[in-house]
């Protein structure tokens, strides 16, 4: 695509990796645009540009770039999937979700695909037949995806097998829309097509106005809400749970996590806090901001079951991109989000609300890696809370 003597795309190549890593993307992009300069040039260059590109928030600039590689190198599925994800960030899902199931074609999500010897449910009717839905990807996907199941039943008129993770399974046991639930491991009884449970809104045809269906789909085990209740009778209210960093596994967990510290504005709003964070960023618990009033109760949190209780009982949530919000979200609590300037697709651009789930509030960066607006703005709002 590029007339003349190439560039040396290796030497490009190490010199924008460590870039991109460091989150240094106008450096990033400096390097590779003369040699765009013309308009044109080797597909490999545009790929780096648009890495570049999209964690600026350039998303019109990122998204022309994926739709000129996937025109050029229609089996290229990487970049089909970044453009899946361009697009269901803009809320296309009609076109989003075709291109979403290129996301088994990549590196490193070879792995959690199922070799399955049966069709794959594409949204017919099968009345008598057996339909496999199981889950795929993290707690919070399951979480979120999980009301498309009694949607599928309903579709399909067949019986339904749901498989799901362990760790999910007790919450999603008192949920609707399946005729037999089975551990993630188990050998399912014999069934006649399957289907992903993120594959759903592809197979159902899924629009935004579709969203967000009937409100909760997941709900508390009383005897755990009873328990909770009892441990935190004596907190003042308001009560927020907080949950400030995600899985540190996560591929984009540097630009989805926060340190309890930077919550520091938080305190002065007079509303009393709990901390259901866990992994290593829940011990920053034990040393909270001056003036917060933070109860830890990570350690005592056991499952998912702990977590749903306790969110039935306080009086909001405020956390980052993680699994918290979507269990929340699927229990129809109060829940507002931090999100990072360029955020996951499912939460779309510029919507201070989401159509996933009716009582959450998004709050976004302005600018990249600027937390502080955003708990500036939640302080603010919080008191309002609190005065309401």
């Amino acid at each position: 695509m590029m007339s003349g003597a190439a560039p040396d795309f290796q030497a490009i190549d190490r010199q924008m990796r460590p870039l991109l890593a460091a989150g240094r993307y106008e450096e990033a992009e400096s390097i590779v645009r003369p040699f765009l300069a013309s308009g044109s040039g080797p597909l490999v260059l545009w790929k780096l540009l648009a890495a570049a590109l999209r964690p600026q928030g350039r998303i019109a600039e990122t998204r022309a770039i994926q739709e000129m590689l996937v025109a050029h190198a229609p089996g290229d599925f990487p970049a089909r999937y970044d453009l899946a994800e361009t697009l269901l960030l803009s809320g296309e899902f009609e076109r989003g979700w075709r291109e979403y199931h290129y996301r088994y074609s990549l590196v490193h999500t070879a792995h959690i695909e199922r070799k399955v010897q049966r069709p794959r449910w594409d949204g017919r009717a099968m009345p008598g037949k057996t339909l496999l839905i199981h889950d795929e990807q993290g707690y919070g996907d399951t979480f979120q995806f999980l009301r498309l199941v009694r949607w599928a039943k309903e579709r399909s008129g067949a019986r339904v097998v749901l498989e799901i993770n362990a760790e999910s399974l007790p919450l999603v046991r008192r949920s609707a829309g399946f005729d037999l639930l089975v551990e993630r491991g188990h050998l399912p009884p014999a069934f006649d097509m399957h289907c992903e449970m993120m594959g759903l809104p592809l197979a159902l045809g899924l629009r935004l106005d579709d969203l967000p269906g009937p409100m909760p789909y997941l709900c508390p085990d009383p005897r755990r809400v009873a328990r909770w209740r009892q441990r935190l009778a004596t907190l003042p209210r308001p009560l927020a749970a907080l949950v400030w960093a995600g899985r540190p596994t996560h591929p984009n967990d540097a630009n989805r996590s926060l340190s309890l510290a930077q919550l520091a504005p938080l305190a002065q709003t007079g509303v009393h806090f709990v901390s259901i964070q866990k992994g290593p960023a829940a011990s920053q618990a034990d040393t909270p901001p001056a003036g917060m009033p933070l109860l830890s109760l990570s350690d005592e949190i056991d499952d998912f079951e702990d977590t749903a209780a306790i969110l039935c009982i306080v009086d909001l949530l405020i956390s980052v991109d993680s699994s918290p919000v979507h269990l929340a979200g699927a229990l129809d609590r109060p829940v507002w989000v931090m999100l990072p300037q360029v955020p996951d697709w499912r939460w779309l651009l510029e919507r201070t609300d989401s159509p996933w789930y009716p009582r959450m509030r998004l709050f976004r960066q302005n600018r990249r890696a600027d937390w502080r607006g955003v708990v500036d703005q939640i302080a603010v709002e919080l008191a309002r809370f609190k005065a309401a």
